[in-house]
Formats: structure tokens, sequence, C-alpha cells
């Protein structure tokens, strides 16, 4: 079983990601710090010296052989599945998770988050309303093709996995 998460950047995937595969016993794999892993440098300085469209090319083949493991959680990229027929291939290879937040509560967390962003990382404050909030337009159409769709306000990572926990059983998929 495979659990993929997708949603806008700082949503919460990699936290929420980390609380369930601990709590489920599953292994994360986390596309953008398998990248980092694999090509050796940040996103911000592959996106610098190589460019998006490269970027996404090389994170699409990350997805690609995520999907060889098994009994894992897999938290996507923010963009992860906008690009070529990511989505598809995410709803054929898993369950499919949107976890959703408001634009201001994603304004506000990236604006305070320590990780460098290489989409937003020369905004200032109201023009990166103006990029969330036409990125989440564009985006939501992607994100809402998800199996569920989780509205994570004020909500702790425990509290997302009883939700999914009770969600699949109701799909007859029992979690710990």
């Amino acid at each position: 079983m495979r659990i993929i998460l997708v949603g806008f950047m700082s949503s919460g995937k990699t936290t929420v990601g980390r609380y369930l595969a601990r709590k489920a016993n599953m292994e994360l794999i986390d596309i953008d710090e398998a990248f980092e892993s694999r090509y050796k440098m940040s996103i911000t300085s592959f996106f610098d010296l190589f460019g998006e469209a490269k970027f996404r090319e090389l994170e699409h083949q990350i997805l690609l052989d995520s999907f060889k493991h098994d009994n894992c959680i897999i938290a996507t990229g923010g963009g992860t599945p906008c690009f070529f027929d990511n989505m598809n291939l995410i709803k054929e290879n898993g369950i499919s998770v949107y976890l959703k937040l408001h634009i201001n509560s994603i304004v506000h967390r990236l604006l305070h988050t320590k990780k460098q962003r290489p989409l937003i990382k020369n905004l200032n404050p109201e023009e990166l309303v103006e990029y969330v909030s036409k990125q989440i337009n564009y985006r939501e159409s992607f994100y809402n093709q998800a199996q569920f769709i989780y509205h994570l306000e004020n909500k702790k990572p425990n509290e997302v996995y009883s939700l999914l926990k009770e969600c699949l059983a109701e799909a007859g998929i029992i979690l710990p």
C-alpha cells in the first residue's frame, strides 16, 4: 500500500507524512528530500543552475522510482502533481490524499519558514500572497483529484491520521 500526499508547498506533507509513516510503521519517501539526496544539492541551487523545466523532469523520475516501494507514505513536492501525467500516476499507484490549507495559512507558514523555496525566494509579502493565490487556483484542479481531501486548518498530524484511518477502514484498508 502507498499513501501519496499532495498539496501546496508548506501545507504539511512532510510533517504529516513523517507522523503517518511512524504511526503506521511504513517507510516515508519525501520527493524533495530524495531529489536533494540523489543530486547532492538543494532544490533552490538546482533551480538556479538548471531551471524549473529540468527540475520537473528529474522530479518526475523520482516519483516513478518511488512507486517501486510498497508499504510507504510518499510526500510529493507542491508542484509534483501538476506536471507531466503525475496526478494520474499518483492516483493509479496509491491512495492519494490532498492536504488542504487556506491561502492565508500557507502564506503565514511560508513567511515564517526557514526552508528556502526557489519559486518564492525573491518575493515580498504582497507578491507572495499574489503568487500563492494564483498558483493554488491553478494547482487545485490537480490536487482536487485526490481520493481524500483533508482541510488541515488547526489540525495536528494525529488528527489527520485518525481521519485517514477512519476513511481507509471504510474502504477495507486497515491501518494500525
